[in-house]
């Protein structure tokens, strides 16, 4: 007599369909995950690729209360504000004349280099890409000791109809 459990030809059969059926689910399984981690691989990819695109970047540059040479500045003027940008650009070997700015004033230089000169000597040079806090109500000058024009542009916190610059022609430059 022939029992099922123990033949071992049935046995065979059956532990080989038993494990047929195991490895067909682990190969599922691994193929799935597969599959999973390849389109969570592709959103990651997608999500770096759109991340690496350039991103708006900003950076402040100077925050202070002092003109360059130390001096605070005053308080605001009292009335409607009115602001002003100029774009100065003084040849190689160029002296501005003796000045001063009776309202606050801020700029970058954005070529060159640029040496300001207090009546009193103190002096600051400005370099390619620096910010600058120019002195309020303090005589001064600049220069362009280089070989290259410099460009400078200047924010002026200014009101209507003030001067931006007060001209000093009775101070000869040297």
């Amino acid at each position: 007599m022939i029992h099922l459990g123990t033949d071992p030809k049935c046995t065979n059969a059956i532990f080989m369909k038993k494990t047929n059926v195991w490895v067909l689910a682990a190969t599922l399984v691994c193929g799935f995950t597969a599959v999973c981690l390849s389109l969570n691989s592709c959103k990651e990819a997608k999500a770096q690729e759109l991340d690496s695109t350039p991103q708006v970047q900003s950076t402040e540059l100077i925050r202070t209360s002092q003109s360059w040479d130390g001096v605070e500045l005053p308080d605001y003027l009292q009335g409607r504000p009115e602001l002003v940008a100029v774009k100065y650009v003084f040849p190689a070997g160029k002296k501005l004349g003796w000045h001063h700015h009776p309202v606050m004033n801020y700029g970058i230089l954005v070529q060159g280099e640029l040496t300001i000169i207090g009546l009193d000597g103190n002096t600051k040079v400005v370099h390619e890409g620096e910010p600058v806090v120019e002195m309020v109500n303090t005589i001064h000058h600049g220069e362009n000791r280089g070989d290259k024009d410099v460009i400078l542009y200047m924010f002026y916190l200014s009101q209507t109809d003030s001067l931006l610059a007060v001209q000093h022609p009775e101070i000869p430059l040297e």
